[in-house]
Order: structure tokens, then C-alpha cells, then sequence
């Protein structure tokens, strides 16, 4: 009975989605929601779902208004967010709490003595950390782009937005959704989530708060939650019915709080079936990185697909696998173009390798891209 509970989650998920609005998750038992999703049938998002990693991050400094809106208008079919917290306990969007590279903080010398060596999640970090800032000195800073050796051409658009709040997020997709008279799908991390919550900055609450207080708590809402910590999706299932899903880094990493809490567990143990089981019993799918979907050999080239896939709908789960860039020095090395790092490569060729391992969407800095590898994957099926 158990067994069959969890093969029927995906699709209770994509046929509760489709009559909301919301996303069809697609695999098996959701072939049909996933088909008239592709077809333009009902309101489900297509699948392989293209999720705006940061927003547009590939042409806009990340976690913006900017990006997010760009995403939006290239037609990304979900907005990711990444939350910390100020020390006045307001959430934020930032990839990490450490604001040195993604800020201009470092121009501002009435915070100088702000900058300060940190430990988190085992690394040490020196610079200037939003915890460490009210949410108002927050608001004085102005966003950067966080490669500018990369990615250049974004530095255009260095100070022109500020640190946003993940209310003003909210506020900023009910107005979209009204423009555009559907709901606009967000992917909302909780980033170090064991870390902040030993400095009395929890973040679950906070963003359940939220959440309820935008009517984004129940399950068919248009809202994914993540962690790379399952303790903190575990806590968040406790408060709200929203989809959540279970971040996996690399195959010999360990989930922070899991080395917190002397849990001898891998990333290798948790994607085998009897891992991806227990993860089932509590949320409904997970992001694994890249390579654990089709590994790289030692001259960064793929190899043959795992299991994961498989294993993962059979456990009942959806794969939102991240992240797929354009640039060289970030794909796998056959389909690097030339000897520019910072050039685009055969993007699409990579999309294609992936897709066909049947994933259900994938994580991009470059959505307009990943929407065009859809519809290649599609037309040639």
C-alpha cells in the first residue's frame, strides 16, 4: 500500500495541479496531464519544466527584480528565489548570506567594519554578511553581477536594482499574475537553514508566514519549496501543504545538517532506492545536481545516464536537476565550442542529453534557451 501511495503522488500532484492553475510534474502516471500540458490542453506549465535559476541570471545580476522579470518575460515557467535572513529577521534573496560579490558593500565605508571571518556549513568565508545588517542598512546596497569575469556584458546593470525582499517577490508575482491573468510559479530555497536557525534567525516560520499570508501554503498552490538540508523540508512540511522538494549536491557530499547531526548518510546513499523512499515520505521530488542524472569523466566529457531517473519516479518523485549554463567553461567538455571559457558552447546539444533521460525540468541561467531546447526535444521525440 505504501508503494503504491508514493507511484501515485506524481500524478494526485499533476492532475491537483492542472485544475489550479499549476504545474503538470510529469513520469509516470502524469503521461496524460504532461501531454495536454505540451499540447496547450488546461493550465498546466509543459514538461520538462524550465525553471529560471535565479531568475535570468545568465543575462542580469541574480536574485533582482531585474532577473526575475526577465525570466518571467523570456517565458520561464518558474521564478527561483534564495532566502536569508537580515538580522532584523526579515528574508531576503540571495544566493548566500555572504553579500560581497553579489553587492556593492564593499563601497560603502560606513560598513566597513561590518567585514568579518565566518564559518558556515563547515567553510570560511570573509566579507560582509546579511545577518549582519538590518534590513533598512540592507536597502542601501544596490546589486552586482557575481562573475563579471564571466558574464561582462551583466555588469551593465551593476547598482541599478536593489536586495529585494521575498515579500516584495510575492507582491511583484501577484501583480504579474494579474497581468497576465494566470499565477506566477516561484521556487523558493532555504539556504543554510541549520546555520541561521543557531543564530535565533529561523527560517521555516518566516517563510511559512509568508506563504499563508499569500496563499501560497496549500498544496496545488503555484510554488515549489527546496533545501539542500531535508531537515528543513521536513520542518516546512509541518507548517505548510506546498510542494517541496530535496536539493542533492554532489554524490560524496553530505547534507549540512546532516553532519550536524552525525548522520554518516551521503548524497550517494540518499539516491539509491531505499534513500530516495525515505525522502519520498516526506516531500515530492528532488533537484539533484547534473552529474549525478548523467556523470562526467576525468576530461569532463559524459558518460552513461545512472538510474537516478528511475529510480526517482518509481520512488514517486519529481527531478528538477540543476543547472545548465551556455557558457563554455561550464559544459560538459563535448559540447565546449573553441577555447573561450566565457563563450557560448553547444547548449543545446547538452539539453538535449539531458532531456532525453526523461527528467521532469531543469534549472537554467538562460531560460530562452532551455525553452528552445524544449521545443526541439519535443518536435523530434
Amino acid at each position: 500500500m505504501e508503494r503504491e501511495q508514493q507511484l501515485g503522488r506524481r500524478a494526485i500532484l499533476g492532475a491537483a495541479a492542472l485544475g489550479a492553475g499549476a504545474v503538470a510534474l510529469g513520469g509516470a502516471g502524469t503521461a496524460a496531464a504532461a501531454e495536454a500540458s505540451a499540447s496547450g490542453k488546461g493550465h498546466g506549465l509543459p514538461v520538462p519544466t524550465v525553471i529560471g535559476h535565479r531568475g535570468a541570471s545568465g543575462y542580469r545580476p541574480e536574485h533582482t527584480l531585474g532577473s526575475y522579470q526577465l525570466a518571467l518575460d523570456l517565458g520561464a515557467d518558474i521564478i527561483e528565489q534564495d532566502l536569508v535572513p537580515t538580522k532584523d529577521g526579515h528574508l531576503v534573496c540571495r544566493h548566500e548570506n555572504d553579500i560581497t560579490a553579489t553587492t556593492d558593500v564593499a563601497a560603502h565605508p560606513e560598513f566597513a567594519d561590518r567585514k568579518t571571518t565566518k564559518t558556515v556549513d563547515g567553510t570560511a568565508l570573509t566579507g560582509w554578511f546579511t545577518e549582519d545588517f538590518t534590513l533598512a542598512e540592507l536597502k542601501t546596497l544596490r546589486a552586482k553581477e557575481r562573475i563579471p569575469g564571466t558574464r561582462q556584458r551583466n555588469t551593465l546593470y551593476d547598482g541599478r536594482w536593489e536586495v529585494p525582499t521575498f515579500e516584495e517577490v510575492l507582491q511583484w508575482a501577484e501583480r504579474e499574475g494579474r497581468k497576465r491573468g494566470r499565477r506566477v510559479w516561484l521556487y523558493v530555497e532555504t539556504k543554510h537553514p541549520t546555520y541561521f536557525r543557531k543564530l535565533g534567525l529561523g527560517l521555516e516560520e518566516r517563510l511559512a508566514k509568508l506563504l499563508r499570508a499569500y496563499g501560497r501554503h496549500r498544496k496545488d498552490s503555484p510554488t515549489f519549496l527546496q533545501s539542500f538540508e531535508p531537515s528543513s523540508i521536513q520542518r516546512l512540511r509541518k507548517l505548510v501543504a506546498t510542494p517541496a522538494v530535496v536539493l542533492l549536491s554532489t554524490a560524496n557530499s553530505r547534507p549540512w545538517d546532516f553532519v550536524e547531526a552525525g548522520d554518516p548518510r551521503t548524497v550517494a546513499d540518499l539516491v539509491k532506492p531505499e534513500g530516495l523512499a525515505w525522502i519520498a515520505g516526506y516531500a515530492d521530488g528532488i533537484g539533484p545536481d547534473l552529474s549525478l542524472i548523467i556523470p562526467r569523466d576525468s576530461s569532463g566529457k559524459l558518460t552513461t545516464p545512472t538510474t537516478l531517473v528511475k529510480d526517482a519516479h518509481a520512488a514517486g518523485l519529481v527531478l528538477h536537476p540543476y543547472t545548465m549554463r551556455n557558457e563554455n567553461s561550464f559544459l560538459p567538455a563535448d559540447f565546449r565550442r573553441g577555447t573561450d571559457a566565457t563563450a557560448y558552447g553547444d547548449a543545446f546539444g547538452a539539453f538535449k542529453k539531458y532531456f532525453e533521460t526523461g527528467i521532469d525540468g531543469i534549472f537554467s541561467d538562460n531560460p530562452d534557451t532551455a525553452l528552445l531546447a524544449r521545443e526541439d526535444f519535443r518536435k523530434n521525440r
